[in-house]
C-alpha cells in the first residue's frame, strides 16, 4: 500500500539531491575552527493515521492496526526526521566504515528511516516468511530482491545520491526509507526531535529537512568558527 503524500516527498527529496549532471567528489579534510549547527523539529499540524490492513502472514506481521503518520510527542517534536546539509564539498571525515544494514523484523523495516553514503546496503529478512525488497529512486526501481528464507542477507548497490523508497511487494503495507547523501553533514532526530551536526567549517549554507509525510524545507543558515548556530526547524505538510 503506497501513500500518496508520501511518494510526492520522496519526488520532491529526489530532484533535490539528484541531478542529471555527475557531482563532485566530496574531499574529506581538517576542519578547523569548526561549528556546530543544533536545533529541533516540529510539526504543528494534525496527525493523521494510516490503517495497516494485514492480509496475510499476521501471526508474524500483527493484525490489523493504525499507526501515525509523522511521530510527534507531546511536545509536537518529530522522530524520524532528516537533516543534512545541502551542496557541501568539502568538510570532516565520513563516518567510520559500518556496512548500512536494512533489517525486515515483524513486517517492519528496521531502521525505518536511515541515511548512508553511496555505496553498498546490506538487506536482511529476520521473519520466517517470504519479503520481496523493492527500492525506488523516485518511479525508478533502485532494487528488487526475494529474500524467502529467514536470516537471508543480500547486497545491493544504491550508487547516487537520493531519496530510496522501500517497500515489500509482499506485504504492501511496508514502508522505509533511505537517504543517499553526498557529505557527511547529517542527522536523524530521535524522540525529542533535536539533532546536532558538528564540525562545519565556516560559512553559509543551507539546511535541508525532511519527512516523507511533510516534503522539504530548506533554512539559511551561517555557522561561525568554535560557535553553535541555533537552528529551529518546523516541518509544514505541503
Amino acid at each position: 500500500m503506497r501513500h500518496a503524500g508520501s511518494l510526492s516527498a520522496s519526488l520532491i527529496l529526489a530532484a533535490l539531491l539528484a541531478t542529471t549532471a555527475p557531482a563532485l567528489a566530496y574531499e574529506e579534510t581538517a576542519v578547523s575552527g569548526g561549528g556546530t549547527i543544533v536545533g529541533k523539529v516540529v510539526f504543528n499540524g494534525d496527525v493523521p493515521m494510516r490503517k495497516i490492513i494485514t492480509t496475510k502472514d499476521q501471526d508474524v506481521c500483527g493484525g490489523i492496526r493504525e499507526e501515525p503518520e509523522i511521530i510527534v510527542n507531546g511536545e509536537k517534536a518529530v522522530k524520524d526526521a532528516v537533516v543534512y546539509l545541502a551542496k557541501v564539498d568539502k568538510g570532516k571525515a565520513w563516518p567510520a566504515d559500518v556496512k548500512p544494514l536494512l533489517d525486515q523484523q515483524h513486517c517492519i523495516f528496521s531502521p525505518r528511516v536511515q541515511v548512508m553514503r553511496a555505496g553498498k546496503l546490506e538487506v536482511k529478512n529476520s521473519d520466517p516468511v517470504l519479503h520481496n525488497t523493492h527500492g525506488f529512486y523516485g518511479k525508478r526501481t533502485a532494487f528488487n530482491m526475494a529474500l524467502p528464507n529467514k536470516d537471508q542477507v543480500v547486497e545491493t548497490d544504491l550508487d547516487r545520491p537520493g531519496t530510496v523508497r522501500i517497500e515489500c511487494d509482499a506485504h504492501g503495507w511496508m514502508l522505509g526509507w533511505v537517504y543517499v547523501v553526498d557529505n557527511p553533514y547529517y542527522a536523524v532526530t530521535g524522540e525529542d526531535g533535536s539533532f546536532s551536526i558538528a564540525d562545519v567549517p565556516p560559512g553559509d549554507y543551507v539546511l535541508v529537512a525532511t519527512h516523507e509525510f511533510t516534503g522539504p524545507v530548506e533554512i539559511p543558515v551561517t555557522v561561525k568558527a568554535g560557535e553553535s548556530a541555533a537552528t529551529p526547524v518546523e516541518l509544514k505538510k505541503q
